[in-house]
């Protein structure tokens, strides 16, 4: 059996992040959905977009910690996203599309703080990451998984989710998936 550890973050859209995370060498498996809400029961995307539930659109990552690092995979996820924006990712705005990092253990908590301390000076503005506690995760509706992969020539893809793939390809070539 693989050994096998989970990451769990959001930020802006989960088909940005989904698409991203497929790409990296060691991802075993990407779902997109949900986490951080405050209304009990499982969302809808519907429920979610309002802003009234609390979650935010976010993927879980089943890694092989033998391949890549938790650190390494936070490390492309601070730097693929714009983690200085608050509740928005381009034209993405609500509480829904948050920056943030949810962590599974005490030892993730501490990598994705020290991360972000050794990020800080590379950024104009704060980083505003919220970093919590993993809350319950829910899988996004079936239409959502592997959106990029099944959509790529719509124009979401085609505006928003390529230019994140070719900076990820440009900085990260060496920790892809071979094609």
């Amino acid at each position: 059996m693989e050994n096998t550890e989970m990451l769990t973050v959001g930020g802006g859209c989960f088909w940005c992040t989904e698409a991203i995370f497929q790409q990296v060498n060691g991802v075993l498996k990407v779902v997109s959905g949900y986490s951080g809400g405050t209304v009990p029961g499982k969302p809808t995307y519907r429920e979610v977009c309002s802003g009234l539930t609390g979650h935010a659109e976010v993927v879980q990552v089943s890694f092989n910690p033998t391949v890549v690092s938790y650190a390494d995979l936070l490390l492309i996820f601070m730097t693929t996203h714009d983690p200085t924006s608050l509740n928005k990712q381009g034209a993405d705005v609500g509480t829904e599309y948050r920056s943030v990092i949810f962590y599974h253990s005490n030892e993730q908590q501490q990598i994705a703080n020290e991360l972000i301390q050794r990020l800080k000076p590379y950024y104009n503005t704060p980083i505003v990451t919220e970093l919590s506690p993993l809350k319950p995760f829910y899988a996004a509706e079936t239409y959502h998984q592997n959106y990029y992969n099944t959509n790529s020539s719509q124009p979401y893809c085609t505006f928003v989710i390529d230019p994140k793939l070719k900076k990820l390809r440009s900085l990260y070539a060496d920790k892809l998936k071979k094609v």
